[in-house]
């Protein structure tokens, strides 16, 4: 069984999103999402629309073309500008919340200089608390849900804007990094809930498999919307994932060993013959 992080695919869109598709040519069984459900989630707005049908709450947001030369003013400010596909937060910085159209402006030519070619979402920045849902496992099969994870912006400088930044994972000496913590989720039951179905939902919908992340955040009035979804999160040892799983109270090596027999759970009821004893195959290769 293959896991893709040992392919090193390293954020890049193009392994990220190439590799799954040679390894289902060659047949070679591997944990996570497939390249249809890799592709789907990659596209932030069809991710959102999705979640609308499914009545999932979700945040304004204006659709900007590569090729737009004019795009909608946000209806309402702050607002959070950043590309429409893509993973890691690439394109997200401090500068991604804007108060007024002329930061907008600024911050369109700026990812449309950064990344041409690729279309930008322009979205109600939700200032509320925000949570992570870690799921691992198969629909129809063994499913299960991690405690759900809260971002701490509490130790984060006052001037900058709350939200998890390029800079919070790649850049090592910024405030981002340093200052912003984790802690296990504190809500109620009804709410706890919801973010479970709602995620749950979502991971079947758009063809997630072994484990995801799914992301939300409340508004000011304090209702939670989905923010993003991760199909191949980073389960590495300090991951969400990861603290999620030792808030549940696994240890490392045992998060590493439920993805895995997902994997290979899934893999198995797709193929029954490769569940069959080996008697059992050859004598079913004889007939």
């Amino acid at each position: 069984m293959l896991n893709l992080c040992d392919v090193g695919y390293d954020n890049d869109a193009f392994m990220e999103l190439h590799v799954p598709a040679l390894l289902e040519m060659l047949d070679i069984p591997y944990s996570g999402a497939g390249p249809a459900g890799l592709g789907l989630c990659y596209d932030k707005a069809l991710v959102r629309a999705v979640a609308a049908s499914l009545d999932v709450p979700v945040p304004l947001e204006t659709y900007f073309s590569s090729d737009d030369q004019a795009a909608t003013a946000p209806s309402v400010f702050p607002a959070l500008i950043k590309p429409n596909h893509g993973d890691g937060s690439i394109g997200i910085t401090r500068d991604a919340v804007v108060e007024t159209w002329e930061q907008a402006i600024d911050q369109l030519g700026r990812l449309r200089e950064e990344m041409p070619g690729r279309p930008i979402l322009i979205q109600e920045f939700l200032t509320g608390a925000e949570y992570s849902v870690g799921i691992v496992g198969n629909p129809g099969l063994a499913i299960r849900a991690l405690p759900v994870l809260e971002v701490d912006y509490s130790g984060l400088d006052g001037d900058l804007p709350r939200l998890l930044s390029y800079e919070s994972k790649w850049v090592p000496d910024s405030p981002y990094w340093e200052q912003i913590a984790y802690r296990e989720a504190q809500l109620d039951e009804d709410t706890r809930r919801k973010l479970v179905d709602h995620s749950t939902i979502l991971f079947e919908r758009l063809g997630c498999r072994d484990y995801a992340r799914f992301d939300f955040r409340a508004d000011a009035e304090g209702e939670i919307k989905l923010l993003e979804v991760n199909p191949n999160p980073g389960w590495s040892w300090d991951a969400k994932l990861n603290m999620m799983a030792t808030s549940a109270g696994l240890r490392y090596s045992e998060l590493l060993r439920l993805i895995i027999e997902a994997a290979q759970e899934r893999v198995a009821a797709a193929r029954p013959r490769l569940a069959m004893p080996e008697p059992e195959r050859r004598a079913v290769g004889q007939r």
